[in-house]
């Protein structure tokens, strides 16, 4: 029996047929902390000098080759051996390193993996270099060792978009060499032994392959535009567009850039975000509660809302019963449904078995009673308080008392509507946002009475669906429409006193928003946000300052860009500043005495991001989100609040 040798807590060697197969075992995603770097080094050094050993396999425990470095390491000092340091061993080692990518390869995991000799993987393996998703770029080789691996304008893609790629594209890419057919380990074992004493192919000795410098330029030119201003996107394409000077060059360039960044506003902002998604997670109340099982979907109302949230659940695997209120309805929802499932076809994002499967679970109908099935249902019908509570008090009397019912609802009470069903602890809500088949955030919101199990059942939904659950409590407009509002009054305050729209949105969008406000609401259209505000304003306080431009817009016509005009014209589709509504602002001005003054971009940018924070602390106070954090995904995946400044909480700190 061949002894294991353990080199570090984290990191332990066993030899067969004469090579090391070095394992690293450093739960939960094998991250190369300073004890498996330790580890590694040593193991290296075994290697290196043991007459018995005449090749190393290097894999993860578990179902992960290695995750990437320990951001927890992040900020403090360095300490030896840094990655570069193992990953220059590894390359250097005179015996075969072949990597045996048994799960993921991510960030300074495919780091490792590319300065191996040889590159085998197990079906299931991904790989990627996420760096830019954190602020930064690879530190330890990505960007000067994978071009030189597959090109120039590959690396751009996977380095740029930070995007991981499954075994078969990552074989035809040229990441990988091979995928195992059997059992990983002992094919890994089988190369090394096959490459001992043969000259050894040293990715950092290649040659990077020729590429059109035009194709390069363009491919950059749209990456750069993308980014939107962001350092990492920019650096990375500085580092492998350059990646054929020779390596250690590239290297000590590529680790300072990397260091700097690291250190960056941005890349904490990104970090904060990072952990944020992870401690969303995290509800009081639900410690060791089971969801409620989920099998099948119904979705009251198949517009475009019902129809974008049967897709998602059809993705989920989940059968969907879809109800509206006629058959006709009901059938032109099916087509709907079936359309946004053929877009997935078209993009490639459903291959033509994947489509069948999903149909054939979707059924639709105008009988409440055929939802009897269902373990949970959404409804998404018009946002009427009447309608909702009629609708949930006829699926009180077709579905079974343990169902969960959700609703969909923006602005309504979701208590009021649980209040007048019969079994108001089953009920909670699930804010999804337009498109919900492609919008990430899903807001659940936690009623007075929802039950700790239907709470739980929501967020295992949610989760099931590939969306970002952001638990909530009861508040007009929940976390993200209430920050919205303020947001919103904000920007109608300046106009007011003094900025025009397109100053406003040119201020938004130079600080990282990807459209202005006054942009958006032509996009999304101004009568539903008008209806909003005359049915407050029986109650509205008359000593509060109200801004009446988006009304008086309103009433003459302007709603959006469905009408051709809105904040802006839009002849021939294109939008451009209206000198009428400038004419509608410098009277409302007038009418109220103001005298206007100019505003820098800054000033714009603060008063807005004040505005958020203070609302963002008005719903901390009143215990309507959990954290700040949470504040930050909503705003950042539902409202277009750009990741790498962190969300208006992170923002103002």
């Amino acid at each position: 029996m061949n002894e294991t040798i353990e080199f570090s807590a984290t990191v332990s060697t066993m030899t067969r047929d004469g090579v090391l197969v070095v394992t690293i075992d450093n739960p939960p995603v094998n991250a190369t902390s300073v004890d498996v770097r330790s580890g590694l080094e040593k193991a290296l050094a075994h290697a290196e000098t043991a007459a018995d050993v005449t090749g190393v396999v290097v894999t993860g425990a578990g179902k992960t080759f290695i995750g990437g470095a320990d951001i927890k390491e992040f900020g403090k000092p360095a300490m030896e051996p840094t990655l570069p340091d193992v990953i220059e061993t590894i390359e250097g080692l005179s015996k075969p390193v072949v990597a045996a990518l048994n799960g993921a390869a991510l960030g300074g995991g495919l780091e490792v993996a590319l300065a191996c000799q040889y590159r085998i993987a197990s079906p299931a393996a991904q790989v990627g270099l996420p760096e830019v998703k954190l602020g930064i770029v690879p530190g330890a080789g990505g960007t000067q060792r994978l071009p030189r691996l597959i090109g120039i304008l590959a690396a751009l893609d996977l380095i740029t978009s930070g995007r991981s790629v499954k075994a078969e594209e990552a074989v035809t890419l040229g990441i990988i060499d091979e995928v195992a057919a059997g059992d990983l380990i002992e094919a890994a074992i089988s190369a090394a032994f096959a490459l001992a004493g043969k000259p050894l192919r040293r990715t950092g000795e290649l040659n990077v392959a020729a590429a059109d410098p035009a194709e390069i330029e363009k491919v950059s030119a749209k990456i750069l535009a993308r980014a939107r201003g962001q350092k990492a996107p920019a650096e990375a394409v500085r580092l492998v567009t350059s990646s054929n000077r020779p390596l250690a060059e590239g290297l000590a360039d590529e680790r300072a850039t990397f260091l700097t960044l690291r250190d960056s506003r941005e890349s904490a902002a990104l970090r904060h975000v990072f952990f944020a998604e992870r401690e969303s997670s995290k509800v009081v109340g639900l410690e060791g509660v089971e969801p409620r099982p989920v099998e099948t979907i119904g979705i009251c109302g198949l517009g475009l809302m019902g129809s974008g949230i049967a897709v998602a659940a059809l993705g989920a695997g989940y059968s969907v019963i879809g109800l509206d209120q006629t058959s006709e309805a009901a059938e032109k929802g099916r087509q709907r449904i079936i359309g946004l499932l053929e877009r997935n076809v078209a993009a490639g994002r459903l291959d033509q078995a994947g489509f069948e499967a999903q149909k054939a679970r979707l059924s639709v109908t105008a009988d409440d009673a055929d939802l009897a099935p269902c373990d949970l249902v959404v409804e998404a019908v018009f946002d009427d308080l009447t309608v909702k509570t009629d609708l949930f008090q006829r699926l009180d009397e077709v579905v079974r008392p343990d169902a969960v019912l959700a609703t969909n609802t923006s602005y309504l009470n979701p208590d009021e509507i649980a209040a007048a069903t019969a079994h108001p602890e089953r009920v909670l809500g699930l804010h999804f946002f337009s498109p919900a088949h492609v919008m990430r955030l899903l807001e659940v919101v936690r009623c007075s009475k929802t039950a700790p199990d239907v709470l739980a059942t929501g967020l295992a939904v949610a989760r099931k669906l590939r969306k970002l659950p952001v638990v909530t409590g009861v508040t007009e407009g929940f976390i993200g429409n209430r920050i919205f509002s303020a947001y919103r009054r904000e920007a109608e305050l300046l106009l007011e006193d003094g900025a025009l729209p397109h100053e406003v949105d040119a201020a938004l969008e130079d600080y990282g928003f990807p459209m202005g406000l006054f942009a958006v609401y032509d996009m999304a259209g101004l009568e539903i946000a008008w209806a909003r505000r005359k049915r407050q304003a029986t109650t509205r306080d008359p000593s509060a300052r109200y801004v009446e431009i988006a009304d008086t817009l309103c009433e003459a016509g302007r709603l959006g860009q469905k009408t051709g005009r809105g904040w802006y014209a839009y002849p021939e589709g294109k939008r451009t500043i209206d000198p009428e509504v400038t004419a509608i602002i410098e009277a409302a001005r007038a009418k109220k005495g103001i005298t206007p003054r100019a505003f820098s971009m800054r000033e714009i940018v603060e008063r807005m991001l004040a505005a958020m924070a203070l609302e963002g602390e008005a719903l901390l106070t009143e215990g309507i989100a959990a954290r700040a954090s949470d504040i930050d995904l909503v705003m950042i995946n539902g409202y277009g609040f750009p990741a790498y400044k962190g969300g208006p909480m992170f923002a103002r700190t």
